[in-house]
Formats: C-alpha cells, sequence, structure tokens
C-alpha cells in the first residue's frame, strides 16, 4: 500500500513538474546591450579613480612624514619624537578612515553603486515579470550567475525578448 503511495506521488509530481513552463536570461549578455549600464559602470569607475587617489595621497603624506622622523630622530628629544609618532599614526588614521568612508561595505562607492545600479535592475526585473506573465514562466533562471545549469537550449533563453521590452 505504501509503496503504491509513493508511486502515485511521484507521478503527480511528474505531472505538475511537466505542466511548469522555464525560461533562462543572460544577464551580463543584456547589461551589456543597455548602455545606461556602461555609462554608469563609467561613472563608477571615474569616482573610484578620483578617491583611490585622494587615500593614496594622504598614504604617501604619511610615508613621507615618517621618513623624515626616521632622518631627524637623533636630534629630537623625547617629546619632538612623540608629537611627531602621533602626527604620522593620526595621518595613518585619517587614510584608513577615508578608505573605509569611500570604499567599505557601506561606504560612499556602495551608495553611488546602487544609486545608478538599482533603477537599471528594476527596469531588467519589470521586463522579465512581464515577458514571464506574459508567456506563462514560472520559473526564469539567470545563466550567467547560476554555475549549476550544464546545458540550456537555446530555445528557452529569453534575453533577447526582454532587452527588446526594455527597447534595445
Amino acid at each position: 500500500m505504501k509503496k503504491l503511495l509513493v508511486i502515485a506521488i511521484m507521478a503527480v509530481t511528474a505531472v505538475a513538474a511537466n505542466a511548469q513552463k522555464y525560461a533562462l536570461i543572460d544577464m551580463e549578455y543584456i547589461l551589456k546591450n543597455i548602455p545606461a549600464y556602461e555609462r554608469a559602470n563609467e561613472q563608477l569607475a571615474q569616482v573610484s579613480k578620483r578617491w583611490q587617489a585622494e587615500v593614496e595621497a594622504l598614504g604617501t603624506e604619511a610615508s613621507t612624514m615618517y621618513k623624515n622622523y626616521q632622518n631627524e630622530v637623533v636630534f629630537l628629544s623625547q617629546e619632538q619624537k612623540q608629537a611627531k609618532q602621533d602626527a604620522i599614526m593620526q595621518k595613518e588614521k585619517e587614510a584608513a578612515d577615508l578608505k573605509k568612508k569611500y570604499f567599505g561595505p557601506e561606504g560612499e562607492l556602495f551608495k553611488k553603486r546602487e544609486s545608478l545600479m538599482s533603477p537599471i535592475q528594476d527596469e531588467i526585473y519589470n521586463a522579465v515579470k512581464e515577458v514571464s506573465e506574459l508567456r506563462g514562466y514560472q520559473l526564469v533562471l539567470d545563466r550567467a550567475s547560476d554555475n549549476g545549469i550544464i546545458f540550456a537550449s537555446p530555445k528557452i533563453d529569453i534575453s533577447n525578448e526582454v532587452l527588446s521590452k526594455l527597447g534595445y
């Protein structure tokens, strides 16, 4: 009796699985074909480069202060040594704090990326949702981010349809 019940459940599951429709998208391909995404990446690269230069400038300044300190250490009193060491440590701390402010997990670069990329991602999501609802897909996978997909038929890839829905 239990075997019959298990076989019945497996049969119902197989029928239900066959009734579902799946599709794939290639998010990398979609993003490469959206000019706003490329512009956003360029903006992020420029901002990142500028901020990195600021951080490096403070680091270089701290390094220069340390080299000067090493050259003068024999001529300094204990109080002067301590003052110079404190100044060097303060400069290094400023550089580390600035780096964290710009590049930390909740830093300015993260916020900038979020503000530039969220509208694009939302637009893509809405287009995928519209295409999925129109064509009756219950599941859409991203082949670019899922390493678990070994083979997928190009027939179920709706990337071009999503781009068309976005106007590209």
